[in-house]
């Protein structure tokens, strides 16, 4: 489901050099076959993993402030960590302050249950969410 690009032309940042793992987030668009951290959307300094209180904290930057996609990646990346993490695990997901219009509208839906449930129940959001999570696993 490609909902058409909202930026087509972004900026691309090269990859750090890391060991390789098939567990990278991809955007949800599969015209931009950049991985977030080449769009500088994600990088490692914007995850805060607290081990010995079972906390995560990411922050990301949308490409634009009017991003729509700003959601689903949020929502991605919280699946993508379920998969991961145990689920004692608190997860934060955040926007980086001032990277978008609705940044406080953006950061309530991603760390509302109920909302983050919901939306995972409707079956063409969540075929989005699986597809720009589990695409580059097939």
């Amino acid at each position: 489901m490609t909902l058409g690009l909202i930026n087509a032309n972004p900026v691309v940042h090269a990859k750090k050099e890391r060991i390789a793992r098939s567990e990278d987030v991809h955007p949800a668009d599969d015209a931009h076959p950049y991985s977030l951290e080449q769009l500088s959307v994600l990088s490692e300094e914007s995850i805060t993993v607290d081990e010995k209180l079972g906390r995560i904290l990411i922050t990301f930057t949308p490409t634009i402030q009017h991003c729509s996609m700003a959601t689903v990646i949020g929502l991605c990346l919280r699946v993508k960590l379920k998969d991961c993490f145990p689920p004692h695990f608190k997860v934060d997901i955040k926007v980086s302050p001032g990277s978008h219009a609705n940044e406080e509208s953006v950061n309530k839906q991603l760390n509302d249950k109920e909302r983050v449930a919901a939306a995972l129940e409707n079956p063409n959001l969540r075929q989005l969410v699986d597809e720009c999570i589990y695409s580059n696993e097939l």
